[in-house]
């Protein structure tokens, strides 16, 4: 049983945490386009990157002011541009929204983070954020965290949203996260932004290791087309305003904190993979058997990224070959006698042989994991970068605990690891294709 619970809130859920969202003008679709995160006191801050040489604006300037002091009092993202590959204007566009946003709030500018997400090669709409400021400050709330999760979200078609709450030290310490992913999804970070608050005390080096080791077994194990964005971005704020005392090494209490921390990781990621343009169903791949669970999670992540794997899920074809073929080009050594491969309760290959097994209740099996969410039937009606409300609110909340499985082991060593994606459909070339058009 896991020592925490959920609860409602998401990244105001924690105490001292306000959030905004409002439409500033920023997306020609008309719907929220502005996001504002803000702790009410200066908070331990932590980020992870996106590893492209060609990054964002904002990707440069976090880096820059995390290095410089890992401590932060807000959090300001746009959606519409991704201020990616800008030039030197960019650069001065993200300058200046973080002073703008400083003048507002009357704080200093290097005690604010920026996250910025949309078409590359596009500048922010500077008009409409400066008009805008004034207007996300004064929609700040303890109860902002949904305006917020929908504010940043692109061809998502559902806001990703967790909150969960422990116990440390007799007092309840709690973690909460949004996040936006759909497209350009890939380990080592994607085109997706996640921002996390927690109102535990924590000692910034500890902070830092602890979401880099959170990001690797999350949101570094999904993919959902194999392409690496420029904009990339996970951010932990973390204010100590549980009272709790401060963690400043690992033990009981940091690893309480840290497995918590991870917990609303992966389900923000999972919620990405899930909403993959054009899904119909999750797919979570374990695999087991490795040297160690690097290894383990590099097995399962191939799996996943396959593209000819991701195809026979969409198709409900149980062919286990691509699954095999997957694993053994992962660049992990393995006996092939010693593989062994299941989908859901179905074991295709043993030992390295393959077996019978009922392929019609494999497909079946396959078609189930995709009744709970008809993305297709959604994005085959709707341009999804233009999607209104009323359409968004009618898509059914994401099923995660209804993924197909993919079991994987390679031998009996004790490494272990997971990785999440989702099937390649029609519509994903459809919303890839006319993307800027």
């Amino acid at each position: 049983m896991a020592d925490w619970q959920e609860i409602t809130g998401g990244v105001t859920a924690p105490k001292g945490y306000r959030a905004a969202g409002i439409t500033a003008g920023l997306k020609p679709s008309g719907l929220p386009d502005l996001a504002l995160i803000v702790s009410d006191v200066e908070a331990i801050a932590a980020g992870v990157f996106t590893t492209s040489q060609v990054k964002a604006a904002c990707v440069d300037y976090c880096r820059q002011i995390l290095q410089a002091k890992p401590s932060a009092l807000a959090i300001l993202c746009n959606a519409g541009q991704a201020n990616a590959a800008t030039g030197s204007q960019g650069v001065r566009d993200a300058n200046e929204s973080a002073a703008l946003l400083a003048k507002e709030l009357n704080i200093d500018p290097e005690l604010i983070l920026l996250a910025s997400t949309g078409v590359i090669g596009k500048r922010i709409k500077m008009d409409a954020l400066r008009s805008g400021i004034p207007k996300l400050v004064a929609s700040l709330s303890e109860t902002g965290s949904d305006a917020a999760a929908g504010a940043i979200i692109t061809t998502d078609l559902v806001p990703k949203t967790i909150a969960l709450e422990t116990t440390i030290g007799d007092r309840p310490v709690r973690i909460g996260g949004i996040a936006k992913g759909s497209g350009m999804i890939h380990p080592n970070m994607a085109t997706m932004l996640a921002f996390v608050t927690c109102d535990a005390a924590v000692s910034p080096h500890l902070w830092q290791q602890m979401l880099s080791r959170a990001a690797d077994k999350s949101f570094n194990s999904i993919t959902v087309d194999g392409d690496t964005s420029t904009n990339d971005s996970l951010i932990a704020l973390a204010n100590g305003q549980s009272r709790t005392p401060a963690i400043t090494e690992m033990g009981a209490e940091a690893e309480k904190l840290e497995a918590m921390l991870t917990a609303v990781c992966q389900h923000l990621a999972k919620e990405i993979a899930r909403d993959g343009e054009g899904a119909t169903c999750l797919i979570e791949v374990q695999v087991t058997g490795t040297h160690d669970d690097l290894a383990a999670r590099q097995i399962a992540k191939t799996i996943a990224g396959s593209s000819l794997v991701k195809s026979a899920i969409f198709g409900r074809d149980p062919n286990w070959g691509r699954i095999a073929a997957a694993a053994g080009r992962a660049g992990v050594p393995f006996e092939q006698d010693n593989l062994q491969i299941k989908l859901g309760n179905f074991l295709l290959l043993e030992n390295g042989q393959p077996l019978q097994f009922d392929r019609a209740a494999a497909s079946a099996y396959l078609k189930q994991a995709a009744t709970n969410y008809p993305v297709a039937d959604v994005v085959a009606t709707n341009n999804s970068n233009d999607l209104s409300g009323d359409v968004r609110s009618n898509i059914k909340t994401q099923r995660l605990d209804n993924p197909v499985i993919i079991t994987v082991s390679v031998g009996n060593d004790h490494g272990t690891g997971k990785a999440w994606g989702c099937d390649l459909s029609y519509d994903y070339v459809k919303i890839n294709a006319e993307y800027t058009t």
